[in-house]
């Protein structure tokens, strides 16, 4: 037996809150400026809101009506916004945007990753454990007398070792915020209620807000930091992630648009080839437009190693033009992707 855990939190967890109004940024100045420069970075505390970063762009949006929709949206109130905003580095904006071609945005390695099996491909524990989260946050927006607050965080345990996607659970812990009023029993009683309606498997030990009543959550209990979740953005701790998070950050940022697209070439070998994992690690220099290497490989259902082919991954371009035209980068709502795991929106 070898146990394994991951985790998942709700779009409402603090940090998570500063990746959707980075992104929120992100989405209303694409809308207008599909070649602008964005770099945005969100600090939430209480009812305090600090963005600050480089944006270069033809459009001037309003930067504190967005903060507080984001705010109404996750009902968390939003007093001060303090906007620490500036343009981009000439230096980074001539490195990028050269004779018709767009240059890496920055250094740096990505991976993509990828399983046979499941809803997502990705694997069962994180499956499980974004599920989970996603039916916490369905009960908030969907009935009227839900006990839960909304920032959440859960953590999935299987045993990895077993054969097959589905691996046997055993431990599920879950730690939600609620409504005051209520006994610990309750809200054991609602959480476990809540799985059986989304048909969420329950086995092993499961463990719910396991250090007590828990009222008081979001910003005002704990400072959010965009950027701070990217392990759950990615593969749940499964497969290696690269240093840059993703929230804020326009197309021409490898460390978000090569990630996407790492992810997406590893769904395809998964799906092609019939690999029971595919995993792809892809590196870029700043201002240079070709990746600086690519490897990427499968295991096949007797884990071994299968190199998947220079000439098959030649076939997608993986220029940060190619990549952004490939998968609409410049038209999507990254203010929904980045309230949870970004993977599961590219398979």
């Amino acid at each position: 037996m070898t146990m394994f855990s991951t985790e998942m939190v709700s779009k409402y967890h603090p940090d998570k809150y500063a990746d959707q109004i980075s992104d929120s940024i992100l989405t209303v100045i694409l809308k207008s400026d599909p070649k602008a420069h964005v770099a945005c970075e969100t600090l939430a505390k209480d009812d305090t809101v600090v963005i600050a970063g480089e944006i270069t762009a033809s459009c001037h949006p309003d930067y504190e009506a967005i903060v507080r929709s984001v705010g109404d949206r996750l009902n968390y109130k939003v007093g001060k916004v303090i906007n620490l905003i500036t343009a981009q580095s000439p230096q980074i904006e001539n490195a990028v945007d050269s004779d018709e071609r767009i240059g890496a945005g920055d250094q740096g390695m990505m991976f993509g990753y990828a399983v046979r099996g499941g809803k997502y491909y990705l694997p069962y524990g994180q499956e499980i454990a974004i599920d989970i989260i996603k039916a916490i946050e369905k009960d908030i927006e969907t009935n009227p007398d839900t006990i839960f607050q909304g920032d959440a965080k859960t953590q999935v345990t299987t045993d990895i070792s077993a054969r097959g996607y589905v691996k046997p659970l055993d431990t599920t812990l879950i730690s939600v915020c609620h409504k005051e009023g209520l006994t610990l029993n309750q809200v054991k009683a609602r959480t476990l209620e809540l799985l059986e309606e989304n048909g969420i498997p329950m086995a092993g030990k499961m463990l719910i807000n396991p250090a007590g009543l828990w009222t008081f959550g979001g910003p005002a209990a704990d400072c959010g930091l965009t950027g701070r979740k990217i392990v759950c953005d990615q593969y749940g701790g499964y497969a290696p992630v690269g240093g840059g998070a993703f929230s804020g950050k326009d197309p021409s940022k490898v460390d978000r648009s090569g990630c996407y697209m790492a992810r997406k070439v590893a769904v395809d070998m998964v799906k092609k080839y019939g690999f029971e994992s595919a995993s792809i690690q892809l590196a870029y220099a700043i201002g240079v437009s070709e990746p600086v290497s690519v490897s990427a490989f499968g295991l096949d259902v007797e884990g071994k190693r299968v190199d998947v082919s220079e000439e098959v991954i030649s076939t997608y371009d993986l220029t940060p033009k190619g990549i952004s035209d490939y998968l609409n980068l410049t038209e999507l709502d990254y203010s929904r992707i980045s309230g949870g795991n970004h993977m599961i929106n590219f398979i």
